[in-house]
């Protein structure tokens, strides 16, 4: 199975040659995408040289920041115009630890859509967030889960990987989210297009170099988003069927 880890970057020079290593150490055969969004320091330059030294990295330049959701976006596409069977999503900050990598791939050969790199499943762990950022996170999951319907338990990890005949079914350029609220979105539309989903364990760290770009206002447009969803959902559950028309005879 041909892989595509997607790398979304803005001003990461700081970690991105880590990453990089560290993913073509535990994906040897697996490819990256680099999708800078015009970092100003020079995140873009350090990932194109060492793609001539690691083999298998390619760097997508964007002009200007457009968003982590836009990010995946072009990512998937590019990604599906170059024959990739599979793709991953993670954050470029070490967050996510690349040496999950493998078991995170391995249940796609298993026939599975969508495969979650999840906190909250047994054997998941946040190590040091607080009790209130973790009943934040926890909190937003399980209210995601109950109004969409979703069999999920951490539907706005970033840390996933999609078959691309999945990513194919979904109307990615229909999707407008960003944050959190692009990966709900992303589950949501893979269960709607009759996707199997499953969820492994992951441990997930806070940065150690660089600057987070989560912010209140990619929480409340999550927020914002799953109960416009949610709502759409229950009034799709409670339209009446339209009743045919009785046809003419034409006699």
């Amino acid at each position: 199975m041909r892989v595509l880890v997607v790398l979304p970057t803005y001003n990461e020079a700081a970690n991105i040659e880590e990453v990089l290593r560290r993913v073509r150490a535990n994906l040897p055969e697996g490819s990256v995408l680099v999708v800078d969004d015009g970092s100003p320091d020079g995140t873009a330059e350090i990932a194109e040289r060492l793609g001539e030294e690691l083999g298998q990295v390619a760097v997508l330049r964007r002009s200007g920041k457009q968003g982590l959701g836009s990010a995946y976006r072009a990512g998937f596409r590019w990604g599906l115009e170059h024959g990739f069977e599979a793709m991953v999503e993670m954050d470029s900050d070490l967050s996510h630890d690349p040496a999950a990598l493998p078991s995170l791939v391995a249940p796609l050969a298993e026939g599975y859509d969508l495969v979650v790199g999840s906190r909250y499943v047994p054997g998941g762990s946040i190590p040091n967030w607080s009790k209130s950022r973790w009943l934040l996170s926890r909190g937003g999951n399980l209210y995601a889960a109950w109004v969409l319907g979703m069999p999920v338990t951490d539907s706005t990890s970033g840390f996933r990987a999609y078959r691309a005949e999945i990513l194919k079914a979904v109307d990615l350029d229909s999707v407008r989210a960003d944050g959190y609220g692009f990966q709900i979105e992303m589950c949501h539309r893979v269960l709607q297009a009759g996707g199997r989903v499953t969820e492994v364990p992951i441990r997930f760290v806070d940065r150690v170099r660089g600057t987070s770009k989560m912010s209140t206002a990619i929480v409340v447009e999550a927020l914002g988003l799953v109960t416009w969803w949610g709502l759409r959902r229950l009034a799709d559950r409670l339209a009446p069927r339209r009743q045919r028309r009785p046809g003419r005879s034409g006699r």
